[in-house]
């Protein structure tokens, strides 16, 4: 998170957020991977992480052109 934007970095921790506290995002599971991932897609960035219940381990950042090579 340290390498993008601050706004980018902001907007992105609020949608992460939000998709904690509700369940509710641009979130979809990544099929192929094991264990399954789920990736949030707020603005020109991915988030690839683990939903945990309890806690959400954050894998990786990424700008989307970057993404899914």
């Amino acid at each position: 998170m340290r390498r993008i934007g601050r706004e980018t970095a902001l907007r992105s921790l609020e949608d992460l957020a939000d998709y904690a506290a509700s369940g509710h995002g641009d979130v979809e599971c990544l099929t192929d991977i094991e264990p399954p991932e789920l990736r949030l897609r707020p603005g020109d960035y991915r988030i690839r992480f683990y939903d945990h219940g309890e806690w959400i381990q954050i894998l990786r950042v990424v700008h989307r052109r970057e993404a899914y090579r």
